[in-house]
C-alpha cells in the first residue's frame, strides 16, 4: 500500500479552535487509522519512535496498512488555544475523530496508541462518545493523575517530575510566545531550559510554591494549592470511569516506571470492571524491566540481558490487527507478559494478580541498633514475641538522596536499579535483612510495609524500599514508596499525628517481579524521606509547598516491631 504523508493538516473543535496533524493517509483506498494525540511536538524525532523507545516507528504502521495521525494537542506548538493539562482532551478527542470518519481514507475503524500524556489522551477517547474507536494500547500511563503521577500512592508531591516536567512545558510555551511575536523577552525561556537541561538544583529552593522558575502559575500552581486527593483531582480520576470503557487495552508498562503501580491498577480495573465483555476479557499487559521511556534494560548497575529488549512496534501490529481488522493472531497473545527479574526473563500469565500468588509476611525485629547496612536489623518468617524498636532522625536539611526507583527525570543514579551502597550507610536508614537464602524466592505483585510507628512530630514521612543483596554485598532496589502520616487514614482527610502515640499504618511500596536467588538476602530498608523523588516533608503539619527550609523542623521517628506491634513486609510469593 501506498501512502500520502501530509503536515500541518488542519482540523476544526467545537469552540472554534484550530489543531493541526500530520497524516499518513493511503494513496488509494480505505485503511484503518491509528490516532496520537500529543503535546510534545509532533515534528520532534523521538516522536517518531524507534526499536527500544516507548513508541513503535511509524513506518512500522504504514507497513502493516494503517493510516497514521499525529495531532498537535490544543495549544502545544503548531495547534491553536491553551493548553491546559487533561482539560480538554475528551472533547477535543471526540472532534478529532469525528474529523476523521469525514475523510474519504477512512475505514470506519480507529485505534490509538503511545506512552505517558499520549496514553492519558488515549484514555480520554476511550471515555469519550467515539464509535469507531477499536482498542487503544497507552504506554507507561495512569488513569489516576494524583496518585498515580504527581503525587505519591501516599500523598508525597513527586517532586522531580513536578520541576522537570513542567520546566519541559512551559518552555515549549515560551517558546511559541517568541515565535509568535507575543514576546520578545527570552530570558524566561533560557531560566526554564536551564531547569529542563539540569533539573535537579532547582528541587533545592524553598519554598515549592516560590520557585522563580516556574512562576507563570496556572497548573503548577493548582497542583501545589491541592496536596490532598480533593475535589480538583477526584474530577480527573479516570480510574473510577473505566467501566465505561468498552474496547480493549494494551497495557505496557516497565518496573522501574514512574506509573507503573497505577497501570496495573489499570488493567485490573478494565479486567473486572470494564463496561463490555470484549474489553475485560481481551484487554493485555505487558511489562518490561525498564523506566519511563527507556525499552532497553540496561542501567550502570543492572544490566537484564538482551531478552530485556523488546519490540513494541510487533505488539502493537499483532494487537491492532485483531481489534480493527478483525485479524486474530494465529496464537492467541498472552493475557499477561512479565519479565521476571533476577532469573532475568520473560513469562506469560494468564492473569493478574498471578492466580496462585501468596501473600507472606516478613517480620521486622532488631536490638534496638538497625542503623545503616551494618546495623542488627532483620528480616523473619517467625513473628518475634519480644517488643523492640529502631529510630532514626530525619532533618529536612539533609534528606536521603534518592538512589534509584521509578522516576523522572531518567538521570543516570537516579532513576532504575541503582546498587543502595551509595546511601545505606546513613544512619537515618533503617536495614532489615532476611538470612542468605538456600532456595529461589520469587515476588510478583504489589508489595506494602504494615508498620507501627510514632514521631516527635504532628506529621512526617516514612520510605520503604525493597531490596535484593547480592553475595557480593550489591544490593539493588526493586520497588518502594512513601507515605506522608497525615495521610495514613485517607489521602482525601489529613489527620495529623499526637507526638509519641503509635499508629499502624500501610506504606504502600509499588509493584514489581523478582526471583531472590540462592546466595542472595532480601532486605528492607526504611527512612523518612527519598528526594528528589518526593518532597521534604517539613514536619510542622502546615502546607508543605509553602514552607520556606528553615520553617522546617527536625524530627525522631520509631519504629516498633514484635509482640503487639507486629510491624512485617507483605511480599506477594509465587511457589513454582
Amino acid at each position: 500500500m501506498s501512502f500520502i504523508y501530509e503536515r500541518n493538516v488542519p482540523m476544526t473543535t467545537r469552540d472554534g479552535v484550530t489543531l493541526r496533524a500530520n497524516v499518513w493517509r493511503p494513496a488509494e483506498g480505505t485503511a484503518p487509522t491509528l490516532v496520537v494525540p500529543h503535546p510534545y511536538n509532533k515534528e520532534a524525532s523521538p516522536m517518531a519512535g524507534g526499536y527500544n523507545t516507548a513508541i513503535p516507528p511509524v513506518l512500522s504502521f504504514l507497513n502493516a496498512g494503517y493510516a497514521v495521525v499525529w495531532q498537535d494537542v490544543r495549544g502545544a506548538y503548531e495547534s491553536d488555544g491553551v493548553f491546559e493539562p487533561k482539560v480538554n482532551e475528551i472533547a477535543d478527542g471526540e472532534d478529532t475523530l469525528a474529523w476523521i470518519a469525514e475523510q474519504d481514507w477512512y475505514d470506519g475503524t480507529v485505534g490509538a496508541y503511545g506512552p505517558s500524556y499520549l496514553g492519558m489522551t488515549q484514555w480520554a477517547l476511550a471515555l469519550g462518545e467515539n464509535p469507531g474507536l477499536k482498542a487503544i494500547a497507552p504506554t507507561q500511563t495512569s488513569a489516576n493523575w494524583y496518585s498515580g503521577l504527581w503525587y505519591s500512592q501516599g500523598g508525597a508531591l513527586c517532586l522531580s517530575l513536578v520541576t522537570w516536567w513542567n520546566s519541559m512545558m512551559y518552555a515549549a510555551e515560551e517558546q511559541r510566545s517568541l515565535q509568535r511575536g507575543e514576546t520578545s523577552d527570552s530570558s524566561q525561556l533560557m531560566r526554564l531550559v536551564g531547569a529542563f537541561m539540569d533539573p535537579l538544583p532547582v528541587n533545592e529552593a524553598t519554598p515549592v510554591a516560590d520557585l522563580p522558575v516556574h512562576g507563570k502559575g496556572r497548573w503548577f500552581d493548582d497542583w501545589l494549592a491541592h496536596p490532598d486527593f480533593d475535589d480538583h483531582w477526584k474530577a480527573q480520576d479516570w480510574s473510577v470511569r473505566i467501566d465505561e470503557v468498552t474496547v480493549p487495552v494494551l497495557e505496557i508498562g516497565g518496573w522501574y516506571d514512574l506509573k507503573v503501580h497505577g497501570q496495573v491498577a489499570d488493567f485490573v480495573r478494565t479486567r473486572t470492571q470494564a463496561g463490555s465483555e470484549q474489553a475485560r476479557d481481551q484487554s493485555r499487559l505487558i511489562i518490561g524491566p525498564w523506566d519511563h521511556g527507556n525499552i532497553g534494560g540496561q542501567y550502570p548497575d543492572r544490566y537484564f540481558g538482551m531478552l530485556s529488549l523488546a519490540d513494541l512496534g510487533e505488539h502493537h501490529v499483532t494487537f491492532f490487527d485483531q481489534h480493527l481488522k478483525g485479524t486474530p493472531p494465529a496464537t492467541p497473545a498472552p493475557r499477561v507478559r512479565i519479565f521476571v527479574m533476577g532469573i532475568d526473563q520473560w513469562r506469560d500469565e494468564t492473569d493478574w494478580p498471578l492466580p496462585d500468588t501468596r501473600y507472606t509476611d516478613y517480620h521486622l525485629t532488631s536490638g534496638g541498633a538497625a542503623n545503616t547496612r551494618d546495623g542488627d536489623g532483620v528480616l523473619t518468617a517467625d513473628a518475634p514475641t519480644a517488643e523492640g524498636s529502631d529510630g532514626f532522625r530525619y532533618d529536612p536539611r539533609d534528606p536521603l538522596p534518592t538512589a534509584g526507583g521509578a522516576l523522572l527525570p531518567a538521570l543516570p543514579g537516579l532513576v532504575g536499579p541503582v546498587d543502595q551502597r551509595v546511601v545505606d550507610g546513613r544512619a537515618d536508614v533503617l536495614c532489615y535483612t532476611g538470612p542468605v537464602l538456600t532456595e529461589p524466592v520469587e515476588v510478583t505483585g504489589f508489595v506494602e510495609l504494615k508498620v507501627f510507628v510514632s514521631s516527635t512530630a504532628v506529621d512526617t514521612d516514612i520510605t520503604a524500599k525493597l531490596v535484593d543483596v547480592f553475595p557480593d554485598g550489591k544490593a539493588i532496589n526493586l520497588c518502594d514508596g512513601i507515605l506522608r502520616l497525615r495521610y495514613r487514614n485517607s489521602l482525601s482527610e489529613p489527620q495529623l499525628m499526637t507526638p509519641g502515640q503509635v499508629y499502624e499504618v500501610t506504606v504502600p511500596m509499588s509493584v514489581t517481579s523478582n526471583v531472590f536467588l540462592p546466595g542472595h538476602r532480601i532486605r528492607l530498608d526504611v527512612s523518612g524521606s527519598n528526594f528528589p523523588h518526593y518532597d521534604r516533608n517539613s514536619n510542622t503539619g502546615g502546607v508543605i509547598s509553602s514552607e520556606a527550609l528553615e520553617d522546617m523542623v527536625i524530627v525522631d521517628t520509631t519504629v516498633h516491631h514484635g509482640g503487639a506491634r507486629p510491624s512485617r513486609l507483605v511480599l506477594p510469593v509465587i511457589d513454582r
